[in-house]
């Protein structure tokens, strides 16, 4: 349920708060409305599919990952519409060196333009997933997207899915706007002469509402989100965790769990937005997975953001995500975030790992097979 309350609305409602723009939020608000502004065009863009052009098309390779067509393309919609906000500098993950922007600029935004582009080609959600940060030394203002997440003004993503939906935070919890492509339609026809006109087409909008009812992360959750299939390179701390999820009523959870894997990072936080959960995306022993996959400035962050602004947590196993300082714009990370009783868990089974072959056969070096 929705109610009358728009994206620019809210926004310029924030900004009255705080005094019409002396805290600097007039900027920031012009910044997030840049970049749904963008996330309109993305969407519209990923709605045509193949009927775009080659999408899901290989066009080279950027920090160790692939780069699609529709990467790219998002990257250059997000950067020109931030080149009307006082944006100094953007960092993205399609581009190795941070973009500089308008010299003038207050603000920093980290980016990854379209995230889950694996499954462009499936019709499987996609998103886009930003941070906003305030830029202290106009002399080097690249320098400001390697702040912790902590110092973020704002921050949030876009699902480009069944709904588009455009979740935020400007650090006074978090909201969720669904856009809404509806006509206005006329009241009446127009009467002209003797006769009665056909009445004017109606008239195209695209905004973000406002949904009514608060987002809160549930604290207790049934459900993890894990890829399973990396389950060998596990530490014992993550594969101790995931086997007292399976072993259900019957282990020391004492409660059957279900598992979600979308392999779309957006999705998986949209979800547990909605209905709880925990998400896990552990660092293991595989090369390039060491110190984890995901990016710390332009994902990690902006997700744990939203998710403790919803009462939830967000760690790298240990740690909170928050507190981490990066030291470069490409920064990996492991990331675990959702509902607080479950990330709290995975950091008790870090903080003492079980001994696996002590525990049920699943992951002991006698396997149920072996003699």
């Amino acid at each position: 349920m929705a109610d009358a309350t728009t994206l620019a609305r809210h926004l310029v409602a924030w900004n009255a708060r705080g005094g019409n723009g002396q805290n600097g939020r007039a900027d920031v608000v012009r910044t997030i409305l840049a970049l749904a502004d963008a996330g309109l065009a993305i969407a519209d863009l990923v709605a045509m599919g193949p009927l775009a052009g080659e999408m899901a098309a290989v066009r080279g390779e950027s920090n160790g990952d692939t780069q699609k067509e529709l990467d790219l393309r998002a990257h250059d919609i997000v950067v020109d519409r931030l080149a009307g906000a006082p944006v100094a500098v953007v960092g993205s993950e399609e581009s190795d060196a941070p973009v500089l922007l308008d010299p003038a600029g207050t603000l920093a935004v980290a980016i990854d333009p379209l995230d889950g582009s694996s499954n462009i080609e499936t019709n499987v959600s996609v998103g886009t997933i930003f941070s906003i940060l305030a830029v202290e030394d106009a002399a080097d203002p690249a320098a400001a997207l390697l702040q912790p997440g902590h110092r973020q003004l704002a921050a949030g993503f876009l699902v480009y899915g069944p709904q588009t939906a455009l979740v935020l935070t400007v650090g006074e919890g978090t909201e969720i706007f669904i856009l809404d492509k509806r006509p206005t339609e006329p009241v009446v026809a127009v009467q002209a002469g003797n006769g009665w006109a056909s009445p004017p087409p109606p008239t195209p909008t695209a905004e973000f509402v406002r949904m009514t009812s608060p987002v809160t992360v549930a604290a207790e959750t049934r459900e993890f989100a894990i890829n399973a299939s990396n389950q060998r390179h596990w530490s014992p701390s993550v594969r101790g965790y995931i086997e007292d999820c399976l072993l259900g009523h019957d282990g020391p959870r004492a409660k059957n769990f279900n598992m979600r894997w979308i392999a779309s990072l957006v999705a998986d936080a949209f979800r547990i937005l909605r209905r709880g959960g925990v998400y896990l995306y552990p660092a293991d022993e595989r090369p390039g997975y060491r110190a984890g996959r995901l990016r710390l400035v332009y994902e990690a962050n902006p997700i744990a953001f939203v998710i403790e602004q919803a009462g939830g947590a967000a760690t790298d196993g240990q740690n909170r995500i928050l507190d981490l300082a990066p030291s470069h714009l490409h920064e990996r990370t492991a990331l675990v975030f959702g509902s607080r009783t479950e990330v709290m868990r995975v950091a008790d089974h870090h903080a003492a790992p079980p001994l696996l072959a002590d525990r049920a056969p699943l992951f002991g070096q006698r396997g149920l097979l072996r003699a």
